[in-house]
């Protein structure tokens, strides 16, 4: 018998986040996930009508196949992958992984081949179908969390089924303030950043892409950064972790980049092309839930009091017009446990230590937006 808490996420997913209809195609993708959600989650996409088509792999699998990848074998993969992924209606990747670092082996010029030449897929994926990304809870998080398998599975699913239609009316007093703002700055310990989102798009993200969702996410003017970011959250890219990353800004362009041990793989990748040293997307987190990085991304990017900064690819929903092969989320946590800071719009405190001030936002702050979810 199945985890009755899948079926309550399988219908999140099929009938709000992908909003299936009679006739859809859709393409799983599962990585290292439970057999019996997959199982649950096919059955959900049949009973709206769908067709479900489901493709499984592994950690273990994926970095075999990383470490021997060709210029002429990507080029075919890229040729099927594309043609399938135009015959879809939506995309649902499910991404269980027992080893976080399970990639950090396979060679950086493999992995930039591979983001090279297979990004038109992704691009059509997330410009052109209904999609949504979830992790799965593992030992390995739970380890990551400083929690138990059990108590982290629960609050797993405490963050993932929350209501997010209710999300998104909570959310809507930011995304106004956010379309009518020009000029951001951010103060913290070992962060004086400045630019303008000035006629950028605003997007609000509550479940409809990634689960566990609550962001408003817009990028910034590319030319416009200015100053020093430092992100406190631990990260991963590449199968490699990163921590104490610092980015300085001239004109928008990273000129600048440290992180700990490893500066000089962090320069590898802002080499990957000319976008990867300029910023695709500013996002504010506010799940009231999350509360501490365990360097999973969709998680720590949603944690409440939180900002993220991204060198790389923008997004056309909110576009400034950088195009890379990269899309690298590094957070920055602003509540007072780690470190404080404050986020200034067009001149106006809008959050200090990690909570909204005002009384247009104040419903955003964690013990509010709790209740209103719960």
């Amino acid at each position: 018998m199945s985890d009755p808490r899948y079926r309550r996420l399988t219908e999140l997913l099929t009938g709000y986040s992908t909003a299936l209809r009679k006739g859809d195609r859709v393409w799983i993708e599962a990585a290292e996930i439970p057999e019996d959600f997959v199982v649950e989650l096919i059955r959900a996409v049949r009973a709206r009508g769908a067709e479900p088509y489901v493709r499984l792999s592994s950690g273990r699998i994926s970095r075999e196949i990383g470490r021997g990848v060709t210029e002429r074998g990507l080029r075919l993969s890229l040729k099927h992958e594309l043609a399938w992924m135009k015959t879809m209606q939506a995309f649902i990747a499910l991404r269980g992984a027992q080893n976080s670092f399970e990639s950090s082996d396979v060679p950086s010029e493999k992995q930039k081949l591979a983001g090279r030449i297979l990004r038109p897929v992704s691009d059509h994926r997330i410009n052109h179908t209904r999609w949504v990304v979830l992790r799965w809870p593992t030992p390995a998080m739970a380890q990551a969390a400083g929690m138990s398998t059990e108590a982290f599975t629960d609050l797993y699913f405490k963050v993932c089924n929350l209501d997010y239609r209710k999300m998104s009316h909570a959310v809507k007093p930011l995304v106004s303030l956010m379309k009518r703002t020009d000029r951001v700055q951010i103060l913290g310990p070992g962060t004086d950043l400045r630019f303008s989102i000035r006629n950028i798009g605003v997007i609000p993200c509550v479940g409809e892409r990634n689960i566990p969702d609550g962001e408003v996410f817009t990028a910034p003017v590319r030319t416009s950064v200015e100053g020093k970011v430092t992100f406190n959250a631990p990260a991963v890219y590449r199968g490699m972790p990163f921590d104490r990353v610092c980015l300085h800004f001239s004109r928008g362009k990273i000129v600048q980049a440290t992180a700990a041990e490893r500066s000089r793989e962090l320069e590898e990748i802002f080499s990957s092309d000319e976008g990867a040293r300029y910023v695709g997307e500013f996002s504010l987190g506010l799940n009231p839930h999350i509360r501490n990085p365990i360097r999973d991304i969709l998680f720590d990017e949603k944690i409440a009091g939180s900002f993220h900064f991204t060198p790389g690819q923008a997004y056309e929903e909110a576009d400034n017009g950088n195009r890379s092969q990269i899309h690298w989320d590094l957070v920055n946590l602003q509540d007072r446990a780690h470190g404080g800071g404050r986020i200034f719009f067009d001149g106006k405190l809008i959050r200090e230590d990690g909570l909204f001030v005002g009384k247009e936002l104040a419903g955003l702050n964690p013990d509010r937006l709790a209740k209103v979810l719960a």
